[in-house]
């Protein structure tokens, strides 16, 4: 089972900016799908952003589209979630989430097997 170590919630005003980090040490990023989950009070865990293994594509949810980027660093084994423009609706706790595959990511909760253990995002004034 993989280890994955998340890093970089917060509370940020509206408008502003953070950057989720989700390391997956002694593993390398190619040959994993890692996405991004989040899951607000009373509501379900939903798909927020994806990166591919091989190629490096990128998928989001509409709702952020525009405002969040997903990236890696196959260095530092590390995927990144850079969020802008927050608003109070993107208050949940973010989850990284890895799959062992080589194919086109996807934003399906049960694709993936292995979890982070949630960082807090809260957007407030």
């Amino acid at each position: 089972q993989l280890q994955l170590v998340e890093s970089g919630g917060g509370l940020v005003q509206p408008g502003g900016s953070l950057r989720l980090s989700c390391m997956i040490p002694e593993f390398t990023l190619d040959l994993y799908a890692i996405a991004w989950f989040r899951q607000a009070p009373g509501k379900e865990r939903e798909g927020v952003s994806c990166i591919s293994g091989r190629d490096g594509s990128t998928k989001y949810a509409d709702s952020v589209k525009g405002r969040f980027t997903i990236s890696r660093d196959k260095g530092k084994s590390t995927v990144y979630l850079q969020m802008n423009s927050l608003n109070p609706e993107d208050t949940a706790v973010y989850y990284c989430a890895a799959q062992s595959s080589i194919g086109p990511c996807g934003l399906g909760i049960y694709e993936y097997g292995d979890w982070g253990q949630g960082s807090q995002v809260t957007v407030s004034s």
